[in-house]
């Protein structure tokens, strides 16, 4: 049987997400051969370190009917179909994580949910994560029981109840559950199944105005180098619409950041795109789907340090608004999640600091107008974001911000 073709890009962006120590990181390595906190050349990985972003194959050993990471199979040592090339984004810091989520259902597909077999279900994180995804939008989700080595029988079902528990009063009630431990390797085969089987690549608005999501903006130029080898800033993350070619004059908003007669104010950024990676490899196009990288002829001192993240890129003149001030519809929860005493959530309070979330952007609002269905708010950061985009909000409880609701962009 012919072996079909390995594409370079990856076709879907899968979360990984769970409670802290519950073994994301070893997960990520185990599917696809590295650590995301050792990643190389900044330029071809694409998303961030900051994120933990790594992608792997699938393939499927017919003969078997087994799936594998690898190009040739354990059972038979014959060679595999390749199937597909998937982004695994997997945030290590909590608080990044949470803001990364919280941006939405545009910058990923699916999502797999750790949880660990040797550890009582939920857990403040699991339950907050759970909540997040939900808000979000996001309706693939895998429930992953990991560390089912280090728990008898006995124990690994009574952790599965808790889970099934746990999910039968949300939106997820009928995920699949996948035990596995993936520090010995075992049952890893299996989840890659689900993942196949539950996560369908979606299909792609590939036709549409390009709209590409910065969830981080760098300089990868060495300290010494020559002007002669000086090269442009670079833009990391994913393309939600459209397509972008190397060659393509392009917009970059709200873009940067400038005072003018003591007002802070945004000015759009135009630029040419000089290079395109993705799946850690130069392409010509890119096609929504996986996580990427674009080179640019901007300045490399404006993109540095994550300056531009938030900021969306498209064509000139055909990216969606930037807004100030915006008005929403909004959807609280009924009660604070991730907290150990959960408390019900108070309605919004004039003059009150939120942190909104948009896309890749994260953002401070102030309450100006309360009103449910027309709340307004004052930004202290622009967002360019279209009429209807799904707006998530976190409010201040203790000492971190917690999610507590939604809004629809008016």
């Amino acid at each position: 049987m012919a072996k079909k073709k390995e594409a370079v890009q990856p076709e879907l962006n899968i979360a990984l997400v769970g409670h802290v120590d519950h073994g994301k990181t070893t997960l990520t390595e185990r599917l696809s051969g590295k650590w995301t906190d050792t990643h190389s050349e900044e330029l071809k990985r694409g998303i961030t370190i900051r994120l933990g972003y790594a992608d792997f194959n699938i393939y499927y050993d017919k003969e078997n009917d087994f799936y594998t990471t690898k190009e040739k199979s354990i059972k038979s040592n014959k060679a595999t179909v390749f199937q597909r090339k998937i982004s695994l984004v997997d945030a290590p810091g909590h608080e990044s994580l949470m803001a990364t989520m919280l941006s939405g259902a545009a910058i990923v597909d699916g999502a797999l949910l750790l949880v660990a077999a040797n550890e009582k279900c939920p857990q403040p994180q699991t339950k907050e994560h759970l909540m997040a995804l939900q808000i979000s939008g996001i309706k693939k989700v895998i429930v992953v029981q990991n560390k089912i080595d280090l728990v008898s029988k006995e124990e690994a079902l009574q952790n599965y109840q808790e889970i099934k528990q746990f999910l039968a009063d949300t939106e997820y009630s009928d995920a699949p559950i996948v035990p596995i431990s993936a520090r010995a390797n075992v049952n890893v085969d299996e989840l890659l199944r689900a993942v196949q089987e539950q996560i369908p690549t979606p299909e792609r608005k590939v036709d549409e105005r390009p709209m590409m999501l910065i969830a981080r903006s760098f300089d990868i130029n060495k300290p010494g180098i020559k002007p002669k080898q000086l090269v442009g800033g670079v833009l990391g993350g994913t393309v939600k619409q459209g397509r972008f070619k190397v060659g393509d004059e392009v917009e970059i908003a709200p873009g940067y950041m400038v005072e003018e007669k003591n007002k802070r104010i945004w000015k759009p950024l135009t630029t040419k795109v000089t290079q395109i990676f993705s799946g850690g490899q130069p392409v010509d196009e890119i096609l929504p789907g996986g996580s990427m990288a674009l080179g640019t002829e901007l300045d490399p001192t404006i993109v540095k340090s994550d300056t531009l993240t938030g900021c969306v890129v498209g064509l000139p003149g055909k990216l969606p608004p930037v807004h100030y001030d915006i008005e929403l519809d909004t959807n609280l929860l009924e009660r604070v999640v991730g907290v150990k005493d959960e408390t019900d959530v108070k309605p919004l309070a004039k003059g009150e600091m939120l942190m909104l979330n948009v896309n890749s952007a994260a953002t401070v609002g102030i309450v100006v107008d309360p009103s449910k269905k027309k709340t307004i708010l004052s930004l202290r950061k622009p967002i360019c974001a279209d009429k209807g985009d799904r707006i998530t909000i976190s409010r201040r409880v203790g000492d971190r911000f917690r999610l507590i609701g939604y809004g629809i962009l008016k």
